[in-house]
């Protein structure tokens, strides 16, 4: 495992999303620039998620919701921002899930909240190996 002082990757030019690895371990660019580490995990089969559903996953110590959006799959944070409310339990929509405590409404493609675009809801990269579902979080 790595302590809090060797986290840093060395990622040479690359462009936004491209990724490093070491073991389980990645460094990943964001939109600013800046190298994001994070690890992967596996979280389910393809199977698991059917198309126009979510699906609650304990991952990495945090609540994650895995949407299946016509066979493209999207993680993003499991707690609804407003009130804690379960948003994997949510009804799905194309893209858009609604939290189902008070109707809060985030595009699952971008996590925008569908009516204040200054609400970012917090997204994880998923990646398909086979049939199973990888999804990478940030280190802590």
């Amino acid at each position: 495992m790595w302590s809090r002082s060797t986290r840093r990757v060395h990622v040479g030019p690359a462009g936004v999303g491209e990724t490093q690895r070491h073991g389980d371990t990645e460094g990943r660019i964001n939109t600013n620039g800046m190298v994001v580490v994070t690890k992967r995990f596996r979280v389910a089969s393809v199977g698991d998620v059917p198309v126009g559903e979510g699906r609650e996953f304990v991952v990495g110590g945090r609540i994650v919701a895995l949407f299946n959006v016509e066979g493209a799959f999207h993680a993003m944070d499991g707690i609804c921002p407003h009130a804690g409310g379960p948003l994997a339990k949510g009804a799905l929509s194309q893209n858009v899930v609604t939290c189902p405590w008070h109707g809060w409404q985030f595009d699952v493609t971008t996590g925008r909240h569908c009516l204040n675009a200054q609400l970012q809801h917090p997204r994880f990269p998923v990646t398909i190996e086979g049939r199973e579902l990888w999804i990478e979080l940030p280190s802590e």
